[in-house]
């Protein structure tokens, strides 16, 4: 039997803690679903397609990453539901402090009672701890250079769609 897990973000825009969560879920699991999911409390910078096409560039350019990984999103219904359409018995998420751990709580025993789908949590490489999706968004907003905390694909995209 094939373990499936899914890797559930926004990924607004991917970070390279994003990658390396994807990189090691790949090595841990058969098949692995990164999915971008629509978050409501967030106003997201890139529209959905765009983060999907962005994971697929940097999961293609990225040998390191290596495995059976499907790029997908999902913006209707519940993650749990996407997880019983796949066969997925696994959520991966990335864990940066206690903070996270505080937020994901209750939707990891929300979604082992909808759906008896567990998560494991993976902490991140200790360069990559202090970097979230939001704080690039901010830095790149004010001109800042974040092409060491993405891949070079957003990098390449950032710099395009940043104004002259």
């Amino acid at each position: 039997m094939s373990s499936i897990a899914v890797v559930p973000g926004s990924f607004d825009p991917v970070t390279l803690g994003h990658l390396d969560v994807i990189r090691r879920a790949a090595t841990i699991f058969d098949e692995v679903h990164v999915l971008v999911v629509h978050n409501p409390d967030k106003n997201a910078m890139l529209p959905i397609a765009e983060r999907v096409g962005l994971l697929q560039k940097s999961i293609a350019e990225d040998p390191a990453i290596t495995g059976n990984i499907i790029v997908a999103s999902w913006s209707v219904g519940l993650l749990v539901d996407y997880c019983t359409e796949v066969g997925a018995s696994v959520l991966v998420k990335g864990i940066r402090s206690q903070i996270d751990v505080a937020y994901e709580t209750p939707m990891v025993l929300m979604n082992r009672s909808l759906a008896n789908v567990e998560t494991v949590f993976l902490l991140p490489e200790p360069a990559h701890a202090h970097v979230s999706s939001s704080l690039v968004r901010q830095v790149a907003a004010l001109g800042g250079d974040v092409s060491e905390y993405v891949p070079p694909a957003v990098a390449r995209y950032l710099d395009t769609t940043r104004p002259a």
